[in-house]
């Protein structure tokens, strides 16, 4: 079979249980023949159905999500390493780090919290050189994706990816303080209904945080204060239903309060300096 009909076969397929079967079906496709997708559909059409293709399609048949199949995922321009151990950056993320950077300094430390495969810090990182930065995670399974993703950018030298946990005590000591600390904690009630992509594929405590989602904020930003410098500021993403909610807790603990919306005008950080 040739890959155009196979593509067509593979699109039907999908069809069942995704939205962009037919992307899906060629990215799946082009990452079997080894090469770009753009490339693919220019030069390789007539060519014959690679072997290994028809498993990567009933992967994603069963909800496997495209960047777990493929092992990366695209942020911010670039590409990011990404395993089950980690959660998959969203395009919903790149407005916080667009956020973050118009409030970061030229130079100066950043501390991301949860940094999972990195994407937030080391986005940061690259787009200003003056920066250098922590990325903490509790997950064991998180820290060598994030390191591999610092190497493969060219920024380990400037970031450190290391255990911490913020639900033990005494789990800032050592780091410092830092003009800068972005977050995307995790902010799903636990109750809540995921589509089976990422329910049943991606790490459930990278997701959620009790019955209202907002654990995790509770826990970290009473904390914040004794890890910013008194010029410091700190972007937390949310989830959409939770602006006044987590606005109250920062108020709570004395921080001033910005919302910032995202493309799709929702809700989708806050600002508390």
């Amino acid at each position: 079979m040739s890959v155009a009909q196979a593509l067509r076969e593979a699109t039907a397929r999908l069809s069942e249980t995704s939205d962009t079967a037919r992307l899906d079906a060629e990215l799946l496709m082009a990452h079997a023949l080894g090469v770009g997708r753009s490339d693919m559909l220019l030069r390789h059409m007539d060519a014959e159905e690679p072997a290994e293709f028809a498993a990567l399609v009933e992967r994603r048949a069963h909800h496997e999500p495209i960047a777990y199949i493929l092992g990366e995922a695209e942020f911010f321009g670039r590409s990011f390493l990404v395993d089950p151990g980690v959660l998959i950056p969203r395009p919903d993320s790149e407005s916080v780090v667009q956020v973050a950077l118009d409030h970061a300094p030229q130079e100066g430390r950043v501390l991301d919290l949860g940094t999972g495969s990195g994407a937030l810090l080391l986005t940061l990182l690259a787009e200003r050189t003056g920066l250098t930065g922590v990325g903490i995670d509790a997950s064991l399974a998180a820290l060598p994706v994030a390191a591999a993703n610092a190497a493969r950018l060219g920024l380990a030298g400037r970031a450190r990816i290391l255990r911490h946990n913020w639900r033990e005590e005494g789990w800032a000591e050592g780091l410092g303080r830092f003009e800068l600390i972005i977050a995307n904690p995790p902010y799903v009630e636990s109750g809540a209904k995921l589509d089976p992509d990422v329910r049943d594929f991606e790490p459930p405590t990278a997701l959620f945080a009790g019955p209202e989602g907002l654990d995790d904020y509770r826990i970290i930003i009473p904390q914040l204060r004794d890890l910013l410098t008194e010029t410091g500021v700190c972007v937390l993403e949310i989830g959409r239903d939770q602006a006044e909610m987590v606005t109250e807790i920062a108020q709570l603990s004395g921080f001033q309060v910005e919302l910032q919306r995202d493309l799709a005008d929702r809700p989708r950080a806050i600002v508390l300096t």
